[in-house]
């Protein structure tokens, strides 16, 4: 990890894993967790939107912290999500995510009571207070209802636990001037905006596809680094079609990205309701584009290095 990369720069919003019964898979959690640290991502973000963090308990995540970090140890960066429409109960599960181990938190706005600027820099500076752990923010007006404006950026990124953000704001103009004028890591959520944004300063990712396609998405950033601007828009545009059926096409990214790892073999079990599983058709559709991205298809180990 680096300053400006503090969570490292290719992050896998993983799935929780559970069991056929719909109990807490904590050794499935350990099993892909170290599967998606050794295909090279440097960080992990767990009981985020894809983490199916509405539907667990405080209990379950902090089971799943303690589970992951044992099995990555400082291998990554373990950041967990906290976020609440409560500042009181967000408070209350950052400090158990510490004491449970994790190197940092990712904290939403919070949600449905749309509270105005100053209410959002409260209950973010609240939760920066109460631990001695980084902060992720976590920028996704799409679904909380409240956007983090830029200018309530810029006054957070004074707090000294505030480093980063996942940035699902949709505006590269506002995300451009907050990493022109602070030193916040502003990471991607939206996986088409991955290149666009690192090309502008951004970090780097924090990515459902990972869970399936880490070292392809990780790639396009090598690429880059290596000043191969033109390899890095064609090997970015190769992930676009994966990308497009696993977070545009209907299906949360969470159903999509358990319908995939299940039919990889590999630890995901069913989703909780309110969501519904895949169907057939969608998941062969979502075999089909990652075979042609990756070249593998089931019984091949998706997460070789490319």
């Amino acid at each position: 990890m680096t300053s400006s990369a503090p969570f490292g720069r290719a992050v896998c919003a993983m799935v929780t894993p559970f069991a056929a019964d719909g109990s807490l898979d904590p050794d499935g959690a350990q099993e892909l967790a170290t599967r998606l640290v050794d295909a090279g991502c440097g960080g992990l973000v767990l009981s985020g939107t894809t983490g199916e963090s509405p539907t667990t308990s405080d209990e379950e995540k902090a089971t799943l912290v303690r589970a992951v970090v044992q099995a990555v140890g400082s291998r990554a960066a373990v950041v967990a999500g906290v976020g609440t429409a409560d500042t009181r109960h967000t408070v209350e599960l950052a400090q158990a995510a510490e004491a449970a181990g994790a190197d940092g938190v990712l904290v939403v706005t919070p949600y449905y009571s749309r509270p105005p600027q100053a209410a959002v820099e409260a209950h973010f500076r609240r939760v920066a207070d109460s631990v001695g752990i980084p902060l992720m923010l976590y920028d996704i007006p799409g679904r909380t209802g409240t956007r983090v404006e830029p200018e309530t950026m810029l006054r957070l990124a004074e707090h000294p636990r505030i480093v980063a953000v996942k940035d699902c704001a949709y505006d590269l103009l506002g995300s451009s001037k907050v990493i022109a004028r602070s030193p916040l890591a502003y990471y991607s959520g939206c996986e088409e905006l991955n290149l666009p944004l690192y090309a502008v300063g951004g970090a780097g990712f924090v990515s459902t596809v990972a869970n399936v396609a880490g070292p392809q998405l990780r790639a396009v950033l090598d690429a880059y680094d290596a000043g191969d601007n033109a390899r890095a828009t064609v090997l970015h545009q190769h992930t676009l079609p994966l990308a497009e059926l696993m977070m545009a096409s209907g299906l949360p990214g969470t159903v999509t990205a358990k319908a995939l790892l299940a039919a990889l073999g590999l630890p995901a079990g069913p989703v909780r309701e309110p969501l519904q599983p895949a169907g057939r058709e969608a998941t062969d559709g979502l075999l089909r584009a990652y075979t042609e991205l990756t070249g593998r298809g089931p019984g091949e180990t998706p997460q070789s290095r490319t």
